[in-house]
């Protein structure tokens, strides 16, 4: 059974070429891709290699793992699968479902005051003053 190799921390100028015949040595290699950037067309540093036997793979990974390679030591494992989800992931609910927002400046400390903005005068509410004399505060 085919098994897919990671190779990373390689050279950014290593091609499918060469890792091709790095891996040849080992065994059939089915298929190389070198990652790149989508935009610049540019290595990313990493890939993988599938080779056709598990047994050669596994012999190409103990020997390569370490070993320099362009100036870089690279790094070969097997291949974990990771799921995709099209590189979007939800952190939350994005400020939906908040509730009613109330903006009218009535809540907070002394809420029973109520404030005249035009001539910056406080006084107490009718409904609060409870028998008590016109004396302001």
């Amino acid at each position: 059974m085919a098994q897919k190799i990671y190779v990373g921390n390689m050279n950014y100028a290593t091609t499918e070429e060469t890792l091709k015949n790095l891996f040849a040595q080992y065994g059939e290699v089915i298929s190389v891709t070198v990652i790149k950037d989508r935009f610049t067309e540019q290595s990313k540093g990493f890939g993988f290699v599938e080779m056709a036997d598990d047994e050669a793979s596994n012999t190409a990974i103990a020997t390569l793992n370490g070993k320099e390679l362009e100036g870089r030591r690279i790094r070969v494992s097997i291949a974990e699968e990771k799921p995709r989800n099209g590189g979007f992931k939800p952190r939350g609910e994005f400020n939906r479902n908040r509730g009613e927002r109330n903006f009218n400046r009535e809540g907070g400390y002394n809420r029973e005051r109520s404030f005249n903005r035009d001539r910056g005068e406080r006084n107490f509410n009718k409904e609060n003053r409870n028998n008590r004399d016109d004396y302001r505060y």
